[in-house]
């Protein structure tokens, strides 16, 4: 990893960023690709060398489009891994393996954080407007009306005084920015103490993660790329942490779940997972994002993943306000998105866990014959396989047009997804690539054709407008707009026809209504952007 010389800090900033984790990282990149000026402050001198979260799902490899390092990061993992579920005689009772791509790339996929922090950190390189300063520590802020001014320590000691717009703590678990702001971390905590081994040249015939669902050693190995591979142990409440790190009983654990023998074991370490979410996530213009927000168990493999959906609900959002598109009130829509989405992420990987670390073998029988009568019955297998329980990414709140639907049937507020169209000529690209950074209106008809926004509030959000298009011939596009056809959309009932949809940057609807609707929905529109256009 390289290391950061001294930087010249300016004076002001219009967003200051604590915390070079993948978090904090994404958040600079996608203000870079806004086009906003900003510092991303890191006490250590470089990313980090050992393995931490190994999975990176769909949504935030889309976010990584966003952000214009997808290829880069996606080279980079195992694409599409499942998970098989066994019991302590060895014997399969559950497989998950989703094979859906609605938002343009497989479920799940496992990866390296080393390399991927590298990956964010080089792409900076793109942007003279962000500014990185590894080696350089937050020691005090505050803020008035108008600013937040920080005091930093230098690499050689001496200390500057920075100002911002906003402060982004990023900064982990034990962040200092959410002890400073007085807020304290909540809901449920059940302190798990798991054994962490991460091992190199292990080769594994499968390339999914396998779960051993005994309540006597319940424990996870999950396949990495360039055959690495992380083993995840429980300890039992009797156990002492040093029994469990010797070596000898190491070397045990790895042989008896059938590691490679050849691996070579690159960190032991004993981690406590929790389940915990901030009582309030900012303060004035100071907001917190990833873990210093919210704690995840590592079971479903979302604890990174909420952070990165944390750092593009933020980038735009600041990017809109910065930029005098939208008022900063549109900042308080943050945590109401968010909140309840990560807490729907944190109950999943609980009830995950009671499925992977049964209490007792009574209870390991009734959950594992249970997953085997769910597996008779198609739909419910599906169910299973496709990974359909976890929460869809969707918002009940915020900057959002309600359209009088109920929470299942409205597609306000839900992510769109992403297919695969085919341009004018002939080129095949994923959806995001044709709407571009900002607001879009995506259409599904070819009789509509091109309509051009005309109400002045609406036009000042500037949307791109797009046709995608089953079958027939495309429109001609206009200055004001393009028509795509759709080549692989799994699921058309997610795009009805003859509606519009205006899209955040995001890519959450934020409106859905009929084309026939159009002037009267466009006004309800406006009325809510000019709301949270006044400064």
């Amino acid at each position: 990893m390289t290391t950061e010389t001294r930087v010249a800090l300016k004076p002001h900033y219009p967003v200051a960023i604590v915390g070079a984790g993948p978090t904090g990282l994404t958040l600079a990149n996608l203000l870079g690709v806004y086009g906003v000026q900003c510092v991303i402050i890191e006490r250590k001198t470089a990313t980090v060398h050992e393995p931490r979260a190994v999975s990176i799902d769909d949504e935030s490899l889309r976010t990584m489009q966003a952000a214009g390092i997808v290829e880069e990061v996606f080279a980079q993992t195992v694409s599409g891994y499942g998970s098989d579920y066994y019991s302590a005689a060895g014997q399969c009772f559950a497989r998950v393996q989703p094979t859906g791509q609605p938002y343009g790339y497989p479920r799940r996929n496992a990866f390296r954080q080393p390399i991927l922090e590298r990956q964010l950190r080089e792409a900076l390189a793109r942007f003279p407007k962000v500014a990185t300063a590894f080696g350089h520590e937050l020691l005090s802020f505050e803020q008035d009306a108008e600013h937040v001014t920080l005091r930093v320590r230098q690499p050689d000691g001496s200390e500057a005084e920075v100002a911002c717009d906003y402060l982004i703590g990023c900064d982990g678990a034990s962040s200092a920015t959410r002890r400073a702001i007085g807020t304290t971390l909540g809901g449920s905590s059940f302190g798990e103490r798991w054994l962490i081994v991460d091992l190199e040249n292990s080769p594994t015939p499968s390339r999914h993660t396998k779960v051993f669902c005994s309540p006597e050693r319940p424990c996870i190995a999950l396949p990495g790329p360039n055959q690495t591979r992380r083993y995840e142990f429980y300890l039992h409440p009797h156990e002492r942490d040093e029994d469990l790190l010797n070596p000898e009983m190491v070397q045990h654990l790895l042989k008896t779940h059938d590691a490679d023998p050849g691996s070579r074991i690159v960190r032991q370490v004993i981690y406590t997972f929790h389940a915990r979410i901030a009582e309030r996530w900012s303060l004035g213009r100071i907001f917190l994002a990833g873990d210093a927000a919210h704690l995840t168990p590592p079971f479903a493999g979302q604890g990174m993943n909420s952070g990165l959906r944390d750092a593009y609900n933020l980038a735009w959002k600041l990017a809109a306000v910065v930029r005098r598109e939208l008022g900063p009130n549109l900042l308080d829509t943050y945590e109401v998105e968010r909140r309840d989405h990560v807490w729907a992420m944190i109950d999943m990987a609980l009830r995950m866990g009671r499925v992977m670390a049964p209490r007792s073998r009574a209870e390991a029988f009734a959950v594992q014959s249970a997953f085997r009568l769910l597996g008779l019955y198609p739909p419910a297998r599906d169910y299973i396989a496709q990974m359909k329980f976890k929460p869809s990414p969707r918002f009940v709140e915020g900057f959002l047009v309600p359209d009088g639907r109920n929470a299942k049937k409205t597609l306000v507020g839900r992510l769109f997804p992403q297919p695969r169209v085919l341009l004018a000529d002939g080129q095949s690209v994923l959806l995001d690539n044709v709407l571009g950074e900002g607001f879009s209106i995506v259409m599904r008809s070819g009789e509509v054709g091109i309509m051009p926004v005309t109400d002045p509030v609406l036009s000042s959000i500037k949307p791109k407008i797009v046709i995608i298009i089953g079958d027939g011939s495309l429109p001609a596009s206009s200055a004001s707009g393009i028509a795509v056809h759709a080549k692989d959309v799994q699921d058309w009932s997610a795009i009805p026809p003859d509606h519009v949809f205006l899209l955040r940057p995001d890519r959450y609807v934020m409106a859905c209504i009929p084309v026939d609707e159009w002037h009267s929905g466009s006004s309800r529109i406006a009325s809510l952007v000019n709301a949270t256009f006044r400064h």
